[in-house]
Order: structure tokens, then C-alpha cells, then sequence
């Protein structure tokens, strides 16, 4: 599928702000996601609302256009800080998990350092999301940093290179920390499969455009 994603650029999409307006206490954004020069995209409808010390995020994604083929995954990138060390999340775990694999993983309390989420795959690639998480801590070495509560579940992953740069890597000394923190929660992702050594991804675990919102708290700790 690599090959499909990135004829329809979904390696290069391009992000446009078409309204920021006020919305009594809430801050309303209107974008446009989108691969260049192509009818597809997504309509995406961010609201966000102070709570306390806390902030909330309401997302919301309509897709439009043709999509020829599934896609990759759907979801939220946010950066921080890289002083941020160690991740506690309440899900699956303790290992990654996707769509169609992790059977080996279960739904507890886990904790790792954000090195210790990486998957060292000899080829640097898509690698160390943790699935069904309903809440994720990012601390640093203080203890200090910011907790992530989802609804739905999502899936989270943490690296200290971004998508980009992970998927320019040919080897894995290639990677290497920058002064953020890049964090992804996934509404969705397509399935492995298992086309190295056998078929695609089954139908049943592909992913296809459509409607899809989320809710998201962001607490100081």
C-alpha cells in the first residue's frame, strides 16, 4: 500500500486554516487536510475549551472527494517539549499493537521510557503504537508534565523523531532525538498485514475514509 499512499501524497499533505472564530468560551478552527492537487481530503473542525487547568480538544473529521484506496491512519499530531522522558499509560500493552496484531498484549497499567516504545525494526519503520489507551501521562525527569485523556480509546505513539524523518531512515543510526517530542493519537490506523512474507491486509482491517470525531483532555501533572 505504501506505494498507492504515496502516489495520492498522503506523505505530503498540506494543512489549510480556513476560519479560527470565538464561539462564546470556545475557540473554534476550521481546516482543510488534504494531498496536493487532489479532490480528497478532510474537513477537519477543532474546538477547544479551557476547563479548569485543564484543556479540552473536540475533533472533528468529514472526508470529501474520492478516496481510490484505504488509508493510512487518521488521527491528532501534537509536539512537546523533549524534556518529556517516560510515558504511564492505562491500555494495551505492554508491547506495540495494531489494527491486526498484538494479540500478545493485554489492557493494564503499563510504564515505559519513551526509548523503551521503539520497536528497533533492523529497517527503521511504522513501529511502538500502544492500542485502546484511555488515558497516557508524559512526564519528565522532574515528574512533571501533561496527562491525555481520550474518548474514545485511541492509539498513542511516542518518538523523538517525527513520521517524516522515520519514514526517510534507511538504517536505524539515522534517527535521532530532536528538541521535541513527537506524539500521535490515532482515532484509527490501517492493518500490518503480512506482505513481507505472505498476503496484504485483510478487508476486514483496512481502513477506509469516513466520518470520525474525538475527545480529548489535556491536564498539567
Amino acid at each position: 500500500m505504501r506505494w498507492h499512499w504515496s502516489k495520492l501524497g498522503l506523505d505530503r499533505l498540506t494543512h489549510r486554516t480556513d476560519a479560527v472564530e470565538r464561539d462564546g468560551d470556545t475557540l473554534v478552527v476550521r481546516r482543510r487536510v488534504a494531498p496536493a492537487a487532489t479532490d480528497a481530503g478532510y474537513q477537519v473542525v477543532y474546538r477547544w475549551q479551557r476547563d479548569g487547568d485543564g484543556l479540552l480538544l473536540a475533533a472533528t473529521l468529514t472526508p470529501e472527494g474520492t478516496w481510490p484506496v484505504p488509508i493510512a491512519r487518521l488521527g491528532l499530531a501534537f509536539e512537546l517539549p523533549a524534556s518529556l522522558e517516560r510515558v504511564s499509560w492505562f491500555g494495551r500493552g505492554p508491547g506495540e499493537a495494531y489494527p491486526d496484531t498484538g494479540l500478545a498484549t493485554r489492557v493494564g497499567a503499563f510504564s515505559a521510557t519513551i526509548e523503551e516504545l521503539q520497536t528497533p525494526y533492523v529497517f527503521p519503520q511504522e513501529n511502538g503504537q500502544r492500542a485502546g489507551v484511555r488515558h497516557a501521562t508524559l512526564t519528565g525527569a522532574d515528574g512533571r508534565g501533561v496527562r491525555i485523556t481520550g474518548e474514545p480509546e485511541f492509539g498513542l505513539t511516542v518518538r523523538r523523531w517525527s513520521t517524516a524523518e522515520l519514514d526517510a531512515a534507511r538504517h536505524r543510526p539515522e534517527l535521532t532525538a530532536g528538541d521535541r517530542v513527537h506524539v500521535i493519537v490515532d482515532l484509527a490506523q490501517h492493518g500490518i498485514g503480512s506482505g513481507s512474507c505472505g498476503p496484504g491486509t485483510l478487508p476486514r482491517y483496512e481502513l477506509r475514509a469516513g466520518q470520525a470525531s474525538i475527545r480529548l483532555r489535556f491536564d498539567p501533572v
